[in-house]
């Protein structure tokens, strides 16, 4: 159980990181909109550990508390592979192209500050979003961790239940 889960977190933290990558290298902004495609990832990272975990137990399967531990486990280790790498490219990366993310952020939100107004507390909600941003090299880390940890153990409960047996 615990091979399993580690090696699909850590296949799945470094697709994770080639994702950053390879924004990076395309002259797309690795810290903008596009990253988050790379969410999807851990859900399907936990549930491919947990069809493998099924696999390895055969008809009896590996019960319920086995298969959603597996899958949250994966998870946990995604999320810890994917705010490391996070953490390294921003350090290695420099300040410059964190900069130039915040203007890009900064004009995103200025432009959708009409949207935000027509809403019901929705200058406040524009001025949490805006104080919100992350600026460094941590911050960045600790947002890939939390947006990769969420959506993987979320979807480890019912995966956990539909491959236990």
């Amino acid at each position: 159980m615990l091979r399993t889960a580690v090696v699909s977190g850590t296949l799945t933290g470094i697709l994770c990181i080639a994702w950053v990558l390879f924004l990076y290298l395309t002259d797309n902004n690795p810290y903008g909109p596009k990253r988050t495609l790379a969410d999807f990832f851990t859900p399907i990272g936990a549930v491919a550990a947990q069809v493998l975990l099924r696999r390895y137990y055969g008809e009896q399967g590996p019960g319920l508390w086995k298969s959603v531990g597996v899958g949250v486990l994966a998870s946990l280790v995604t999320a810890v592979l994917a705010a490391v790498g996070m953490y390294t490219f921003s350090r290695l990366t420099g300040a410059e192209l964190i900069a130039k993310h915040l203007v890009e952020a900064r004009q995103l939100l200025e432009a959708t500050k009409a949207l935000y107004v027509k809403e019901a507390n929705g200058m406040q909600q524009y001025q949490a979003t805006l104080r919100n941003l992350a600026t460094t090299a941590a911050e960045f880390a600790q947002d890939e961790f939390a947006k990769k940890l969420l959506p993987g153990v979320v979807l480890s409960i019912p995966g956990g239940v539909f491959l236990r047996k």
